[in-house]
Parts: C-alpha cells; structure tokens; sequence
C-alpha cells in the first residue's frame, strides 16, 4: 500500500502539494515513485517560469518508462529542487521530502479541484 500524508492536496496525476501561504511546494506521490520503478533523471523547469495547471512543467525518467509531470496549480516557478539534478534516487527513497519545484501561485482556489488523502488514496491503489 502506498503511503499517504495528511495534510497534503493530491492530484489525479499523482503530484502532491503542500501549502505555504501563497507558495505551493509540488512533488510526486510515494505511488508515483513505487509505479516508476528507479528514478534515473528529473526534467526541472527553470526558477522564473510561467506554470499552469494542468499543464506539463518537466518530466521523470526511470529504467522502465518517462513520465510527464503536471502542475497542479498555476503561476510562477520560484525554486527547483536542484539536489535532484544530481540525485535523482532521492525521489523514490522520500517522495514526499524530495520536493521538485516551489510555485508562488497567482490562483489558490485552484486548490479547491485537488484531493485530500482519503480521496487520493481511492485512486492510488
């Protein structure tokens, strides 16, 4: 079974996000991670870009398969976790520690089309 933190939005397409005032820090799911297999190489956007929800900001690479991901809500990049540019492993062995960007939201009620766990962990099996 795939772990599940509460206190965190879910997307369908398996990112989580964590609320910090008007920043959202976005990851993927520890599901995500366990279906993907071994994380080989993270695609990052650069800090200062456009994002919008729904649409692909970079990509995961692992042995069996590559994988967009997608934002959950819109914005402006304002950090990327750069350590993973390096260590790409620290996405499977934390997925929910091993944040991949830091968006300053320019909508939050955004937020409300995301799940909470219950809900996400319906999907996530």
């Amino acid at each position: 079974m795939s772990k599940i933190i509460e206190g965190l939005l879910y997307s369908e397409s398996h990112e989580w996000v964590k609320v910090e005032g008007d920043l959202a820090v976005i990851g993927v799911t520890d599901f995500a991670q366990a279906e993907m297999g071994d994380i080989t190489y993270v695609d990052l956007p650069a800090a200062g870009d456009a994002v919008e929800a729904g649409e692909e900001f970079g990509a995961l690479e692992s042995v069996k398969a590559s994988s967009e991901l997608f934002c959950p809500v819109s914005g402006t990049v304002e950090e990327v976790n750069e350590d993973l540019e390096g260590a790409p492993e620290k996405v499977n062995e934390d997925p929910y520690g091993a944040w991949i960007i830091k968006v300053r939201m320019s909508d939050p009620s955004e937020l409300d089309a995301l799940m909470g766990p219950a809900a996400y962990g319906e999907i996530a099996k």
